[in-house]
């Protein structure tokens, strides 16, 4: 199937193929035509497969199709987090740039001007609402969000918004539009919880699901089973590869990620970290920097794990196994995007085997192992330790290591090698 078997605008055919694109993927083939038929649908697959233009390609459309439209929003679009809700805005920004259809991405975080700008947007009629639940009540209860015009909602990773106590907010909103409008709920998981929430929201839906929670075909996983002490050293070899240009690596913990930051620049690598410490401008960079190739390896918490659509991920490091066994799917899901291929590489301390466990329950299937499994241990942790980078240890030899005496390759933040930080 191409996208031009859909009967869409021609001014949108153009916006796809600006993005290169012309396969739909399995959730947009089934979904949109249910979306332009007007159906509710809740759509449910793993991370990575294109669910932001099966709801957003409709939608587009059904604006394209109403040119009349009055200054009020006529989309409203719910997202768990900014980083996500920016993520959105900035495909329908794609998409939209020769069409007079307006959105705005509203997400608390910044500062006032930010928030000056949202309230301008909302009062200009911006067509498109994409918003985080708690920073879209702020602007309702100042009392000049208008969404009783609201013809379509759209909640994308539901299941995340629920899991981070949104429900209440949610319900809320629902309150402010028209009982009779389309809705859309999208979700990588689909639990009870969640089909309880979509009968009191939607009316009489169809229902879109493909196997969830399993990494993409072109993921190609590991696991390093290693002592603590060991896992810095593999993780300079790991990233220290001139064949990847771009790696993102997770650690649990905020106090980790900066750690990690640190110790990697001390051993030369080009390397920047992302938390909820950093102001929303320097995020926002930051990203951006790592999305174009200036910055080679970004160390983040989960929470970037979600939503954020950066291509060309060579490769994904778990430099702690997530204690969430979904939050391993949504961090491989990082890379292989679109059909691309990708690596997956987790480190595993003993303390961390049985999450390790949990994991392969959850997916179906177990890990490829990429050096010896140690024999089962009687322990399964104790608690929620936090994570350590252990200021440069490396093991003493071994696979994946490297011995103690030789230097670091690649990513150096040294001006006299080549005048760049990343490899030719």
């Amino acid at each position: 199937m191409h996208f031009r078997d859909f009967p869409f605008d021609g001014a949108l055919q153009e916006g796809i193929a600006s993005f290169g694109f012309e396969e739909p993927t399995k959730i947009q083939q089934v979904s949109i035509p249910f979306i332009l038929e007007g159906k509710d649908v809740i759509g449910c697959a793993q991370t990575g497969t294109g669910k932001t233009w099966a709801y957003a390609l409709p939608v587009i459309q059904a604006l394209l199709e109403h040119p009349d439209r009055e200054l009020h929003p006529s989309v409203l679009i719910l997202a768990p987090t900014r980083e996500l809700a920016q993520q959105i805005d900035t495909q329908f920004e794609g998409l939209t740039y020769f069409m007079d259809i307006s959105s705005i991405a509203i997400y608390g975080g910044g500062d006032a001007m930010g928030f000056e700008q949202q309230r301008q947007a909302i009062l200009r009629g911006a067509d498109i609402i994409i918003a985080t639940p708690g920073r879209l009540l702020a602007h309702i209860k100042l009392g000049y969000t208008r969404l009783e015009k609201i013809r379509r909602v759209i909640l994308d990773e539901a299941d995340r918004m629920l899991d981070m106590g949104f429900k209440e907010d949610i319900m809320r909103i629902l309150q402010q539009v028209p009982e009779k409008r389309q809705t859309l709920l999208f979700s990588a998981t689909m639990s009870p919880d969640i089909r309880r929430f979509a009968r009191k929201i939607m009316n009489d839906p169809e229902e879109i699901s493909f196997e969830v929670s399993k990494p993409a075909e072109g993921v190609e996983q590991g696991v390093y089973f290693l002592k603590e002490l060991d896992k810095f050293g593999v993780l300079t070899e790991l990233v220290n590869d001139k064949e990847l240009e771009r790696v993102l690596v997770f650690s649990s913990t905020k106090k980790g990620v900066k750690q990690l930051e640190r110790d990697l620049r001390r051993h030369g690598v080009d390397v920047q970290a992302i938390h909820s410490d950093l102001e929303q401008s320097d995020r926002n960079e930051i990203l951006r920097r790592f999305r174009v190739g200036e910055v080679p390896v970004l160390v983040a918490t989960d929470v970037i794990s979600r939503g954020i659509d950066i291509d060309n991920i060579d490769m994904v490091i778990n430099y702690n196994v997530p204690h969430d066994p979904e939050d391993y799917v949504h961090r491989v899901g990082r890379t292989a995007r679109a059909k691309k291929k990708g690596r997956a590489v987790t480190l595993v301390d003993p303390e961390e085997h049985y999450r390790l466990k949990k994991i392969e329950r959850l997916i179906g299937y177990p890990v490829p192992r990429l050096n010896e499994e140690p024999p089962p241990s009687h322990s399964r942790g104790r608690g929620d330790r936090r994570d350590r980078s252990n200021r440069g240890n490396r093991p003493q030899g071994g696979k994946g290591g490297r011995s103690r005496h030789s230097r670091p390759r690649g990513r150096r933040n040294d001006n006299r090698s080549s005048g760049k930080n990343k490899r030719s």
